[in-house]
């Protein structure tokens, strides 16, 4: 009896992952707070009330802007959403919601996720300041396979205010991707290039010659990641439609003018789709790769059309080594009908291969490039693919400063409660690896960089612990960014009120240029 009991437990795994997916629609959660025990099962205070519509609604108020958070939250059935594309949706409304202090500040309706692969924050977008009738927001997410816990979270975060809530619902979308064997031992891994490595930068699409030879003569570089990034557009609002074409011609004659000197100066180009059809103006005063490209299936297809014509375009180029199709991709928001970033970049992917076979296809992992999203993505069925991420962790550090003010924060040390060194940056990066050494695919590191004014030459430490780790898994990277914003520059000091370049070397220019001084230009 003893074994069978023993046997029958071994098998409840197994039976667990042998069960048949939820249909499409299924209910892992909803709250209408009708019962007058609605909020015994949440923690954190609030009241309920009725609506003008005669139902009732959970109440949450901040007066005090140095308050606690004014938030509710209840776990969700973490063991049944594990793997799917889920949907969430509230009805909310707002009544003198201050401004918020940073971008994902405000009212929140968001699904915190603990998982060892990294905690993540998915969150409903476009919740307005002021104050603003009920209506329907909405987010959808894939919770990962290894996902520990879900939480649900409701109310203000860093604003003043008061916010009503009714209607939840989180409901199950896509089911659970099916992983992808591993690659035999012997896969060759395809790289686009038979350099030993690329080592370059991000550069502005306004840089001339001049910062081009500098770049690729002067320093050495032997790449660049070109953006085709699309500004002045407002916070949650995407420009028109009829205007993208217009644009996008405009960005690609300067790129066709830099061309003939990137060759010149040994330059291989990353063309980068910053802003891609559809999406919507980031804090940051930029059209990003968000929620707009996954609610319209137009823009959608405008995707896959704009891929399609850059692939005629530069078919026979002989310095752009890659199409990173999409930058930082966020899928906070997936309509029903759309495809998700897996199923878009496949069909971009494929749209490109049937005219370009052999050039690399570059593919960042959702949600924002970061390494944390390979940890669940799968392989795109399309040849020659390399796969990139971004790295900026701890944000906390690399990021002092830019949005709003901050504490002075030095690497390595105790940063959010975590100790931060070399060890730790190779660990945030581990799916990173881990998902090249499983399916045998070259990986290329598209951004990374630490804010120059972070204190003690911090930021000099941080790349090069950075570079050291890229260069021990053998990847391709460039720097962000040369020549752009004068915060990430390393012709600058760490000096934050001098806006001017360095009289001399800074050790963060010298770092770069002592590896690109190690690089092989094309053609040699």
């Amino acid at each position: 009896m003893k074994t069978i009991l023993l046997l029958a437990l071994s098998l409840l795994p197994l039976a667990s992952c042998l069960a048949e997916p939820v249909p499409r629609g299924h209910i892992f959660f909803s709250e209408d707070f009708e019962a007058p025990t609605a909020l015994s099962r949440w923690a954190g205070k609030a009241e309920i009330e009725a609506s003008p519509t005669s139902t009732h609604v959970v109440k949450l108020e901040r007066n005090d802007s140095k308050a606690a958070s004014g938030t509710i939250s209840i776990k969700l059935p973490v063991e049944q959403m594990r793997g799917y594309q889920i949907f969430g949706s509230a009805r909310i409304r707002g009544q003198g919601i201050s401004n918020r202090p940073n971008p994902w500040n405000g009212v929140k309706f968001m699904l915190p996720i603990e998982a060892p692969s990294g905690k993540q924050w998915p969150q409903a977008q476009g919740i307005p300041e002021g104050s603003f009738e009920a209506q329907t927001f909405k987010l959808s997410y894939r919770i990962p396979k290894d996902a520990t816990a879900v939480t649900l979270v409701l109310g203000l975060e860093q604003v003043t205010g008061t916010v009503w809530f009714d209607d939840i619902r989180i409901t199950a979308g896509r089911p659970p991707i099916v992983e992808t064997p591993a690659a035999p031992a012997d896969k060759p891994i395809f790289t686009g290039h038979a350099l030993p490595r690329l080592r370059g930068a991000m550069i502005s699409p306004g840089i001339d010659e001049a910062g081009l030879r500098t770049l690729g003569q002067d320093w050495n570089a032997n790449l660049i990641r070109w953006q085709l990034i699309r500004g002045g557009t407002k916070p949650g609002q995407a420009p028109a439609a009829d205007t993208f074409d217009p644009w996008l011609q405009g960005e690609l004659a300067k790129l066709d003018n830099a061309l003939p000197f990137c060759e010149k100066y040994g330059i291989f180009v990353v063309l980068d789709l910053h802003s891609p059809p559809g999406g919507k103006g980031t804090s940051g005063g930029y059209q990003g790769s968000d929620s707009g490209l996954f609610t319209s299936k137009e823009a959608q297809a405008k995707f896959v059309e704009v891929w399609r014509y850059l692939a005629k375009r530069y078919k026979g180029s002989r310095m752009i080594w890659g199409y990173d199709l999409a930058n930082e991709p966020v899928e906070d928001l997936l309509a029903d009908d759309c495809d998700d970033w897996h199923d878009l970049a496949t069909k971009a992917a494929r749209a490109v291969r049937e005219i370009d076979p052999d050039r690399a296809i570059i593919i960042e992992p959702a949600p924002w490039g970061g390494p944390e999203g390979l940890a669940t993505f799968q392989p795109i069925d399309v040849p020659n693919i390399v796969y990139s991420v971004h790295m900026y962790l701890p944000h906390q550090f690399t990021h002092q400063g830019v949005h709003g003010p901050s504490g002075p924060i030095v690497y390595p040390g105790l940063i959010a409660g975590k100790q931060w060194d070399k060890a730790a940056l190779e660990e945030a990066l581990r799916p990173a690896i881990e998902f090249q050494r499983k399916y045998r695919v070259q990986l290329y590191l598209g951004e990374f960089s630490a804010i120059r004014w972070a204190p003690d030459d911090s930021a000099h430490r941080y790349l090069r612990d950075c570079i050291d780790i890229f260069e021990k898994h053998g990847w391709d990277w460039s720097y962000h960014a040369f020549r752009e914003w004068s915060g990430w520059s390393v012709e600058h000091t760490g000096n934050r009120d001098d806006t001017k370049p360095a009289a001399s070397l800074t050790d963060r220019q010298k770092l770069l240029c002592d590896w690109f001084a190690k690089n092989r230009k094309p053609g040699q």
